[in-house]
């Protein structure tokens, strides 16, 4: 458990510190007014900061697959292109109301034999729950216990949960695209 914990806060720094790079804020905007000034609320700060280009780069990386991919497996014992987006969105809905503590949104259940519009706008409507559950988020709550299913830990895991996650999805979706001869939109030529 302790060396489980310690490897997803590396994956959480590691994802952070990406996010942090891969952004184009310029400097002064980064910097605090004061040296000594402190950010209330640093962990769902943090969060919320990954999450906007999480959002784009993985709903882009959905919407580039052709429709008549999304059944596309790399082999029989891997998950095809649609299960991923269905998994991302149930993780998304799950995961945002555990760190939130609030209810997860009542919506269809999707199956990864549907369409790529209705999958694209249940992953849509996924990182949007996530965006107003995350907005209201603070610090206050992150120590309590929570379960995960298969174990109990402190609401935060679902904070390392998240950002590992939205990276490990990510990263899926771009190798997928890849082994169908497309680019994902993080490796495309700037605009």
């Amino acid at each position: 458990m302790k060396r489980t914990f310690a490897v997803l806060c590396l994956l959480v720094c590691a994802t952070l510190v990406s996010a942090h790079a891969q952004t184009s804020i310029p400097a002064a905007k980064t910097q605090p007014a004061s040296a000594s000034a402190q950010t209330k609320d640093p962990i769902a700060s943090a969060l919320r900061m990954i999450l906007p280009r999480q959002q784009k780069n993985i709903l882009a990386a959905i919407d580039a697959m052709p429709a008549d991919k999304f059944a596309y497996k790399p082999t029989p014992d891997q998950i095809s292109f649609a299960h991923l987006v269905v998994h991302i969105t149930e993780s998304n809905n799950d995961l945002c109301a555990k760190v939130a503590d609030i209810p997860e949104p009542k919506v269809e259940e999707i199956k990864e034999t549907d369409s790529k519009d209705k999958l694209l706008a249940a992953a849509r409507a996924s990182f949007d729950f996530c965006s107003s559950a995350l907005a209201k988020l603070d610090d206050s709550k992150l120590g309590d216990d929570v379960d995960f299913g298969r174990m109990h830990a402190p609401r935060s895991m679902a904070v390392f949960f998240l950002a590992g996650g939205w990276s490990d999805h990510y990263g899926a979706a771009a190798m997928y695209l890849r082994l169908n001869g497309l680019l994902p939109p993080t490796a495309q030529p700037k605009k």
